[in-house]
């Protein structure tokens, strides 16, 4: 298995929220509107203690965001929603078992403007000095790359199945 454009462990994460028939149901819910653990458990006919470990390991994972909303009477609700776009592709054949998963911004069919190279290096002499939230910027840039190479070796191959039918 094989989760190239997105670190192991996130992929198995997001792998286990796709299993649960539950959690798809909530993710189902959200895609309409953000909601609150009540709302949920209402609609789904299931207790709020399991709805709120459900949307835990969805948050964990990085498929679902919260954020507070104040109400009319009482203390502000917790509501949550899909926080990004997330794509999931398997291949099953004799010859593979491939588990790609890709967030949405990994998509975009340009790189981001600037020279990289010197982007790369500047990661690297953050990542040197100590700046450890310079390692999310690096892994980033790693996932973009990676989902790039695979994009431009489904171009050639395509292309050269086109060029030998000619």
């Amino acid at each position: 298995m094989t989760g190239n454009s997105t670190d192991d462990g996130n992929m198995e994460a997001i792998l286990d929220v796709m299993g649960c028939k539950t959690r798809r149901e909530i993710i189902n819910l959200l895609r309409e509107e953000p909601r609150f653990v009540s709302q949920i458990s209402r609609e789904l006919d299931i207790g709020q203690k399991a709805i709120i470990e459900h949307l835990r390991a969805m948050e964990e994972a990085g498929i679902l965001s919260s954020f507070f909303r104040k109400i009319e009477r009482g203390r502000p609700r917790k509501y949550y929603d899909i926080s990004r776009d997330i794509h999931v592709s398997i291949t099953i054949n004799r010859n593979t078992f491939r588990v790609d998963v890709a967030d949405e911004v990994l998509r975009r069919k340009q790189l981001p403007p600037g020279d990289d190279w010197a982007r790369l290096i500047n990661i690297e002499r953050r990542i040197k000095k100590g700046e450890w939230e310079a390692l999310e910027e690096l892994k980033n840039l790693i996932r973009l790359y990676d989902h790039l190479k695979r994009k431009a070796e489904d171009i050639l191959s395509e292309a050269e199945g086109l060029r030998r039918t000619e």
